[in-house]
């Protein structure tokens, strides 16, 4: 178990990888202040080649080595981002100054500058992207050791505390589930639709005063049946009573003038 344990810690990973980085002298900072690149002789680079990061374990190494054979110039150990070991100027994003060590115990900081913006960015992430996972993994195996330790869900109702359903709508699908009357049956077991609700009546307005005058029935002409779609058809109107007494008064006057008639021709002598 010991040996599988050790065995990631061995494994060593490559974050990230610039061809082109150079290499400057820093001169000794007499304050507290930051690192300016403009103190750096930056048209005379000490070093060029190429910048490898790469991590074993929780640790991260920043590695110089030359870009044709591969052989390292330095390596700058990284335990802490940001730390010590690695630290921007205050005065460009290109440019940083990392503390290198050669095994023996010994330190020294030199500058460190690219050429593109984009390749500092790259530099940058790929460290702050490790520490991120190294505190993740931390944060993990913290709360595997100690699992009573973290928050626990309670879903319990405390004491007092009450909840409020509103089942209006429930109210309203039972009730209106509960008014629903039988549709009625028409002749051979049709269903009838109810008439809409809200509908007015098709059935005719009289003007007051008046009384609708009874329609005669339909004649039945021989081997015709009356049906419902003759009664429906409508049938003229009964004149009134003043117009037949009319029609009998034009008779009466046709029979009066024909009698004056006769009595202005008595003096004639008939042959």
């Amino acid at each position: 178990m010991a040996a599988m344990a050790a065995e990631p810690e061995d494994y060593e990973a490559v974050l990230c990888v610039k061809p082109a980085v150079h290499v400057y002298r820093v001169p000794p900072r007499t304050s507290n202040r930051g690192y300016r690149a403009a103190e750096w002789q930056l048209d005379q680079p000490a070093w060029s080649g190429r910048l490898r990061i790469t991590a074993k374990g929780k640790t991260a190494f920043i590695k110089l080595e030359d870009k044709t054979s591969g052989e390292l110039f330095a390596q700058a150990p990284v335990e802490q981002f940001p730390g010590i070991a690695v630290e921007s100027v205050t005065d460009s994003s290109r440019y940083f100054v990392i503390r290198i060590e050669d095994g023996n115990g010994r330190r020294a900081f030199i500058g460190v500058g690219f050429v593109d913006r984009g390749d500092a960015f790259d530099f940058n992430v790929a460290l702050q992207d490790h520490f991120k996972w190294v505190r993740q993994q931390s944060e993990l195996a913290r709360q595997a050791e100690n699992p009573e330790q973290g928050p626990k869900l309670d879903l319990g109702f405390k004491e007092g505390q009450t909840i409020k359903l509103n089942i209006a709508n429930m109210k309203k699908k039972e009730g209106a589930t509960g008014n629903t009357r039988p549709r009625p049956v028409g002749p051979g077991g049709l269903s009838l639709l109810p008439p809409p609700p809200g509908g007015k009546s098709s059935a005719p307005v009289f003007p007051s005063g008046e009384q609708p005058s009874s329609l005669p029935k339909p004649t039945q002409l021989p081997g015709t049946p009356i049906t419902d779609s003759l009664l429906s058809w409508p049938q003229p109107a009964a004149a009134p009573s003043a117009v037949a007494g009319d029609v009998w008064g034009d008779f009466a006057k046709a029979s009066g003038s024909a009698s004056n008639q006769t009595q202005a021709n008595a003096g004639w002598v008939q042959f």
